[in-house]
């Protein structure tokens, strides 16, 4: 009988990526310095002069529920904020449209439009792409974009460059991405099991799913040697996916205090009224930052300034130490999530209308 990819909806874990995926990635081409890797936001070529290439690519991710200015501005945040993890500035988009029979002239206007201002307002130019109307095709994913910047190959960072004694930085918390879309989409429910001022600020942390500025603040302090080594957007499986990914993609072990980890009122009642681990779950807007450690203070200092909570939650150590949770007094292996749990409730809730557990 067939072995399933996955038992779960989300991007498949590393395991299967690092045996199926990165094996047979086509022609080897010297001028590709960052070949694909997990815990790797972004792809970089070297272009000559002095510069680089960094790019990637995602799902166009679109959900009408949201409502379009909405669904807009997170659909381009969403592939922004890996590109931006590399420390350099998004530039140019390439897109795909897979568009369902069922939208109306007047919805893909209203989209269009607001993905016009969203780039417009980050400075990227959107240089080529597809669109067609199919059969088949469904929201949220109406097809994929790639974004990409150009910059000094001495500029941009990626986790591989991180090493033991780096400090481990997270913006925001945990669980921001899980607790925003169900508030948004669930809106009543949530409001009518915790009240509205909770449903009111899990739906307004929408708006902070995106690590363009946290990234490209953090490396204003600078990178490598003098900063930031590294950035890691925490989407698919949590925080405690993207750092298990940061320490594979260094070669590290990794020391993380869960006390230290932001857990806001709100993401912590939706959470528990969904019996959603916060830890494992979709965190979109959550930046895993490695950086010198005499640097740290600096980084947390200047996000402050950009009204982005920070906050020091561990560090890097030699690989032979392994991954460590540490929860007061006593300790546990840091794994990889065998699967997020907002995709579940997500999807099954939204299309039964029944919320919960």
């Amino acid at each position: 009988m067939p072995i399933p990819i996955a038992t779960s909806a989300g991007k498949i874990d590393s395991a299967l990526f690092d045996s199926i995926i990165r094996p047979k990635l086509g022609r080897r081409r010297a001028e590709l310095v960052v070949p694909p890797a997990s815990g790797l936001d972004v792809g970089v070529i070297d272009i000559g002069n002095g510069n680089v290439l960094v790019t990637t690519t995602d799902p166009f991710f679109v959900w009408p529920d949201y409502g379009w200015e909405r669904s807009a501005w997170f659909a381009v945040h969403i592939i922004a904020s890996d590109c931006a993890t590399s420390g350099l500035a998004p530039q140019y988009m390439t897109i795909d449209l897979n568009l369902p029979l069922t939208m109306s002239r007047d919805d893909l206007a209203a989209l269009w439009t607001g993905v016009h201002q969203e780039c417009d307002k980050l400075g990227i130019a959107i240089v080529t792409g597809h669109t067609g109307v199919y059969d088949n095709c469904a929201y949220p994913m109406i097809g994929s974009a790639t974004i990409m910047a150009i910059g000094s190959k001495e500029s941009y960072v990626t986790p591989a460059m991180a090493t033991e004694g780096d400090h481990v930085i997270v913006t925001k918390g945990a669980a921001i991405e899980t607790t925003a879309l169900l508030g948004v989409a669930h809106y009543d429910y949530v409001s009518a099991q915790l009240g509205s001022k909770t449903a009111d600020q899990a739906r307004d942390l929408f708006w902070k799913l995106s690590v363009v500025d946290d990234a490209l603040t953090a490396a204003s302090v600078g990178v490598r040697g003098d900063g930031v080594t590294g950035m890691h957007d925490a989407t698919e499986r949590g925080l405690w996916g993207a750092l298990f990914e940061v320490a594979q993609a260094s070669n590290t072990g990794i020391d993380i205090y869960k006390e230290k980890i932001l857990l806001p009122p709100a993401v912590r009642e939706v959470c528990a009224l969904y019996n959603i681990d916060p830890y494992s779950s979709s965190s979109e807007g959550s930046l895993v930052i490695t950086c010198r450690s005499h640097k740290s203070s600096e980084v947390i200092s200047r996000l402050a300034d950009r009204d982005i909570s920070a906050t020091v939650i561990g560090e890097l150590c030699p690989a032979e130490k392994g991954c460590w949770v540490h929860e007061g007094s006593s300790k546990r292996e840091l794994t990889y999530p065998e699967r997020d749990p907002f995709w579940e409730a997500f999807t099954r809730n939204t299309a039964t209308g029944k919320y919960g557990r």
